[in-house]
């Protein structure tokens, strides 16, 4: 239960290795993967997260050794939010940036196609923002998490609510 089965910096260097592959990899999938969870994505991370397990432990089941990977992730989680704080290009890299996908009511396909957004999950966010057609949008922005921001073009004329 106390004593580890492999050297301590083995542990740490392997969880460090496994969160930054992960986090690679996760990056690489986009937006919509991490942004917007269906079951089938919870599915997909909890089994991910059971696949890198050993990889990450060496086979060592001790209270320690569990401990210690967590501490070391953790700590690598906040030293990623920290970088992302303190430099915008670390930001970029990490968190990537938004994306427009409608601006005066035109469309972006080739950003919809390369985010993996389809027709149905854009119309779900327009309704939702009380637009229903594009040419009722100023707007639409693919948010770093995922999610659709969506600005209605009466909006921004400014002259809905004063005159």
């Amino acid at each position: 239960m106390w004593s580890l089965s492999v050297p301590w910096w083995e542990l740490v260097l392997r969880s460090v290795v496994v969160y930054a592959f992960l986090i690679l990899l996760l990056r690489l999938t986009g937006k919509r993967q991490v942004g917007q969870l269906a079951p089938f994505d919870l599915v997909l991370l909890l089994v991910l997260s059971n696949a890198v397990q050993n990889s990450m432990n060496a086979g060592d089941n001790s209270l320690i050794g569990g401990l210690l990977s967590a501490s070391v992730l953790i700590s690598l989680n906040y030293l990623a939010g920290l970088a992302a704080f303190r430099s915008k290009k670390v930001e970029i890299l990490i968190e990537g940036q938004p994306q427009v996908l409608i601006h005066n009511g035109q469309l972006y396909q080739n950003v919809m196609t390369s985010a993996l957004i389809t027709q149905q999950e854009l119309y779900v966010a327009l309704r939702q923002a009380g637009c229903l057609k594009l040419e009722d949008v100023h707007l639409a922005i693919l948010e770093n998490t995922g999610s659709i921001s969506v600005i209605p073009r009466r909006a921004t004329a400014g002259k809905d609510a004063g005159s």
